[in-house]
């Protein structure tokens, strides 16, 4: 069972005309995903693989009803796309432009907790849901997400979109599938993180564990740790951290925008050590994420 969207979600592109959006729009679309309409101004009457191009999201929504939406628009565009997709009822909004500025996140994201809406991003190549759909740039061609992701019970959240495909893929080839797999977005402010997904692969059925994909910088872990703890959060989890070797060069950044360390604050050590206390296990190389899943299924 997927998280966030399923088989029955309907997809509108925002930016689909742009040269990334044109490709991951056939990848969703070969997938089985929704895609019901496309957005850029100014290109209304197109087709991009056969998807209406409109205008405006309101005008793609009058002929095409959608839930979800998938953002690639240069950053300074971002904000508005976002506001429009929230104003016009859209519920789930994948945002996978980078170098946003911060405060239009911040904006944006303000608007989705008032209209209760779900933001995943930015800087996030999307969600797989394997064999029901796909969000954005996730997992690449069809014929890559075929190979790489496999129904299954594990949930896969990560800060790195990449490495979202890299635990997929090494689960597969060892017989064990997917329910939903998620890359939160590569930011130091995103939409969704592991405090707000752990909750709903815990309400999953389907779902009987979770595999994070961590790494140095922030302190979101560290929350997670303490939610664990506090509200006794049964859903099995396993983490993975990687970039041990930041914990000896203070101030150095580690791939992602989002990963600084200050201080003591958003070491590798410090989150594996609270994993630790709050019953979360380790995974201390890669190849352990499956004999760790095999135990727990």
């Amino acid at each position: 069972m997927a998280i966030l969207a399923d088989q029955n979600t309907r997809v509108i592109i925002q930016g689909i005309t742009g040269r990334e959006a044109v490709t991951f729009t056939k990848d969703m679309v070969d997938y089985g995903t929704r895609v019901v309409g496309g957005v850029t101004p100014g290109k209304k009457g197109q087709q991009v693989h056969g998807i209406p191009v409109y205008d405006t999201v309101r005008q793609a929504l009058k002929d095409h009803p959608a839930e979800a939406s998938v953002i690639s628009v240069p950053p300074a565009l971002v904000k508005g796309a976002v506001l429009e997709a929230l104003g016009n009822g859209i519920h789930l909004v994948v945002v996978v432009s980078e170098r946003v500025p911060r405060k239009d996140t911040l904006a944006f994201l303000e608007a989705a907790r008032e209209k209760d809406a779900r933001v995943i991003g930015p800087n996030t190549l999307g969600l797989i849901s394997p064999r029901i759909l796909k969000l954005g740039m996730a997992g690449g061609p069809v014929e890559d997400v075929s190979k790489a992701y496999m129904p299954g019970p594990v949930g896969i959240a990560s800060r790195s979109g990449g490495m979202t495909t890299e635990i997929a893929n090494l689960l597969t080839t060892n017989g064990i599938g997917q329910s939903t797999c998620i890359g939160v977005g590569g930011d130091p402010v995103v939409g969704s993180n592991f405090l707000d997904l752990i909750p709903l692969f815990e309400k999953d059925p389907e779902t009987k564990v979770a595999v994070l994909f961590c790494e140095p910088g922030g302190i979101i872990e560290e929350k997670l740790a303490e939610r664990v703890m506090a509200e006794d959060i049964a859903l099995p989890i396993i983490a993975f951290v990687a970039g041990r070797f930041v914990d000896d060069m203070p101030g150095v950044r580690f791939g992602h925008a989002a990963t600084i360390v200050e201080g003591d604050r958003g070491t590798t050590r410090g989150k594996i050590a609270m994993f630790q206390k709050a019953g979360i296990r380790v995974a201390e190389s890669f190849s352990d994420i499956v004999m760790i899943t095999k135990e727990y299924l």
